[in-house]
């Protein structure tokens, strides 16, 4: 199916941060767009505002006719993620009638051919960084596209498009091999860490999975890999591979970094000299690094050092990425996605460096039951770095319940003395009866859905 001959689009998991940017993509095109998601949330609520048929029951009485017309068929592409369960009534119902059908990653693949594409792959990271990389580019008269991972503070949406520009940046998702469907022109891989078992199995085949990747990556082309990643990219592309990190091994490294507010101030050491006064403005020592491999990637696709300089100096964060939603009273409370144990160290030890004298609280909802029985023992480690703990349920996405696995498996892991799981309506009120001094929500389920009643009570002030 060619896209210019597209005339409807119906996304079954419409809401999911991905899809929802192509969605967004599909209506600039002058599309028509519907979907179903499981939930409403903040985000399906602006989907509905930008003029998309939105339902959250999986009923085919609920998708708009035109969709479901026989004589249109041949004019409407369904997109779907691979997080929606194989039963699903409404793909079920598409599949069988013989729709024009496409996951996610496929779509974006067919986009992305039609631009000089920029792909960031890695276990954790990719949203920040796409991001980042998109803002340089947009600081630059060159601009860029960009589907993103999360939402931009810089534009506050998940999409960036640029009509004059033949530059997109994306993110590669490893997840169900998604990223396998793309053809970057460029890629830059910040982690390897074992996550996606359920559908990888093991390491091993997760690597197997990255070489494939790197595989896709338009011959002669350039990509950039964290320092101390085993991957070799096949022979056969010739491939220009630089490494970046905070080791001076590497082609790209950060020298005589300073604190400087809640970012940095660091020198870029890069394969053709110095670029000094590099400055991060958010959050997070683990930006540091973020920065110097979104400079990395830049400078190699030829921006200039002051173009790169300036852009990341500009760039704002992402939301629920070492998101700062409150900093008044002596309170700090900090939002941020990590689901991953990796996450959780990386973002710890930031907020240990910030903060090494406070006491810090943390809110944590595992996601997925898998992801749970895989790495309880890791997440009971890392946790561990808080001075107290409260525990959510596991938030289930798309499985099914596992015997014997639970948040007490995390619990028992932990290392700490305060540790409680608590159900998600009573977590306001015992953070209001808490002694902390920075707080952390954690996770990538629907614990979003706390930070504006927890933003309100620390609004409205409370006694401790």
């Amino acid at each position: 199916m060619k896209l210019e001959s597209i005339a409807r689009v119906y996304f079954v998991g419409i809401g999911g941060i991905g899809m929802s940017a192509l969605a967004r993509f599909f209506v600039h095109a002058g599309k028509s767009v519907a979907g179903y998601d499981r939930t409403p949330t903040s985000l399906t609520a602006e989907l509905e505002q930008e003029g998309m048929l939105i339902h959250y029951d999986d009923n085919l009485k609920l998708i708009p006719v035109d969709y479901l017309d026989a004589d249109l068929k041949r004019s409407t592409l369904v997109i779907f993620t691979p997080a929606v369960p194989v039963m699903h009534a409404e793909l079920s119902y598409f599949r069988a009638a013989g729709y024009s059908l496409m996951k996610r990653a496929q779509v974006l693949g067919l986009i992305t051919r039609e631009y000089i594409s920029i792909a960031v792959a890695g276990s954790h990271g990719k949203s920040t960084l796409s991001a980042m990389i998109a803002t340089i580019f947009q600081e630059t008269p060159i601009g860029c596209s960009a589907f993103l991972g999360a939402i931009s503070k810089n534009f506050n949406s998940n999409l960036v498009l640029s009509a004059a520009s033949d530059w997109a940046v994306l993110e590669a998702d490893e997840f169900d091999r998604s990223f396998l469907q793309l053809e970057p022109s460029m890629a830059l891989v910040t982690s390897m860490d074992p996550d996606h078992l359920d559908i990888y199995g093991e390491g091993d085949q997760l690597k197997k999975s990255f070489i494939e990747f790197l595989g896709k990556v338009k011959h002669h082309s350039t990509v950039l890999l964290k320092f101390g990643l085993d991957l070799d990219p096949p022979e056969e592309n010739s491939l220009s591979l630089k490494y970046y990190g905070f080791d001076n091994q590497a082609d790209y490294y950060p020298e005589n970094i300073r604190a400087d507010g809640f970012g940095y101030i660091f020198d870029l050491i890069t394969p053709d000299g110095i670029i000094s006064g590099m400055q991060t403005t958010i959050a997070g020592w683990i930006n540091v690094e973020n920065a110097v491999g979104a400079a990395a990637i830049c400078l190699e696709a030829g921006l200039s050092p002051d173009q790169v300089t300036k852009g990341v100096r500009k760039f704002e964060g992402v939301k629920r990425r070492f998101d700062i939603r409150h900093n008044r009273n002596g309170k700090i409370y900090m939002d941020d996605y990590a689901h991953h144990p990796k996450e959780i160290h990386a973002l710890l030890k930031s907020v240990r460096k910030l903060f090494p004298e406070q006491k810090i609280l943390g809110v944590f909802q595992p996601h997925l039951f898998s992801r749970t029985k895989d790495f309880a023992k890791e997440f009971g480690e890392e946790l561990s770095a808080l001075d107290e703990l409260i525990l959510m349920d596991i938030y289930p996405a798309r499985e099914e319940p596992m015997p014997g696995v639970s948040s007490l498996l995390i619990k028992e892991a932990s290392d700490l003395d305060k540790v409680r799981i608590l159900k998600k309506d009573t977590i306001v009120n015992a953070i209001r009866e808490s002694s902390w001094d920075v707080l952390l929500t954690i996770g990538a389920g629907d614990i979003d859905r706390l930070v504006l009643p927890i933003e309100k009570m620390l609004n409205e002030g409370y006694a401790e």
